[in-house]
């Protein structure tokens, strides 16, 4: 299973915010500049992350977008949700021509376990914790010792 471009698009982006979140307000075209995202499908992404009150915007010369609240208060799970809906891999109401009852259908038992645990991942990492991660790591491909 693979996450659409709309989640992994709207989570790099709301990492960008959460890395900036001292500096104010960020515009989209900044935010598509840094993560190397197409600015026209980034403004609808961040569209729905309004919507989904996750992030702000301002407008004007300093406008931009900056997080609705604290990233160590916002779930990943959330960020894919306003995005995607829920996180499931697998639905069984909506498998057409499936003639199984799904009270004894072994694959929906399956399904479920996956959906959780997925879930569970993405609810427990929040913004913050997403933040500190790539800091670490870019810190770690910036350090260049030179004899």
């Amino acid at each position: 299973m693979k996450l659409s471009t709309r989640s992994r698009y709207g989570l790099r982006a709301m990492l960008v915010l959460a890395m900036n979140e001292s500096s104010g307000p960020v515009m989209s075209k900044d935010i598509a500049a840094k993560q190397n995202l197409p600015a026209t499908y980034l403004e609808q992404l961040m569209l729905a992350l309004r919507k989904g009150g996750l992030v702000n915007s301002t407008r004007g010369a300093k406008g931009g977008y900056i997080l609705s609240r604290d990233p160590s208060q916002i779930q990943l799970a959330q960020i894919v949700e306003s995005l995607e809906g829920p996180i499931d891999i697998a639905d069984c109401s909506d498998v057409p021509n499936c003639v199984l009852d799904p009270q004894c259908c072994a694959l929906k038992e399956i399904y479920e376990r996956a959906n959780n645990a997925l879930r569970k991942v993405f609810e427990e990492t929040t913004l913050s914790e997403l933040a500190e991660m790539q800091t670490t790591k870019s810190n770690l491909t910036s350090e260049m010792y030179y004899i």
